[in-house]
């Protein structure tokens, strides 16, 4: 039963959700606006004519809040599961950045800080074709690190 009711929901709001961005929507919402100011001066733009007004996108704005949130969940958990897809199917991609959309916004500004150091370094390099990742940065790093201890050890 309850697989049901969010089905239900879920084709609801997805309906919803595209019929309200379409040009007829729209054109309707427009009409209404358009009559209602024309009516201001018969009803003499009193407090009542101004409530409908208020009440009526008031209860639309609430309700279409919780549609529009649902179908944008939806197609986030969409993208997000094509991302993954193609991280995982890409030999040089690094499969760390699989999920990351669940770290915390500091971890994914260190990842970002990250990312931009391989951006600028990737426009440094002569060969459009280089592939640069946290994983072979990491590998690198480590080789360089144990270059340098070997070096070290020479030097003592």
């Amino acid at each position: 039963m309850k697989k049901a009711k969010e089905s239900l929901f879920e084709r609801f709001s997805t309906k919803i959700t595209c019929w309200t961005g379409s040009s007829t929507a729209f054109g309707i919402a427009f009409t209404v606006i358009l009559i209602w100011g024309i009516t201001g001066p018969i009803f003499h733009y009193s407090d009542t004519w101004q409530l409908i007004i208020n009440t009526g996108t008031t209860i639309v704005t609430f309700l279409m809040v919780f549609l529009i949130q649902k179908s944008q969940n939806k197609d986030s958990k969409a993208i997000q599961l094509k991302l993954n897809e193609l991280i995982a199917a890409s030999r040089y991609a690094s499969n760390r950045m699989v999920d990351i959309e669940d770290l915390t916004e500091l971890e994914l500004d260190v990842l970002h800080k990250y990312y931009q150091e391989l951006s600028d370094k990737a426009e440094r390099d002569q060969d459009i074709h280089r592939s640069h990742s946290i994983d072979k940065a990491k590998n690198l790093a480590e080789e360089k690190d144990q270059l340098r201890e070997s070096q070290k050890k020479k030097v003592d």
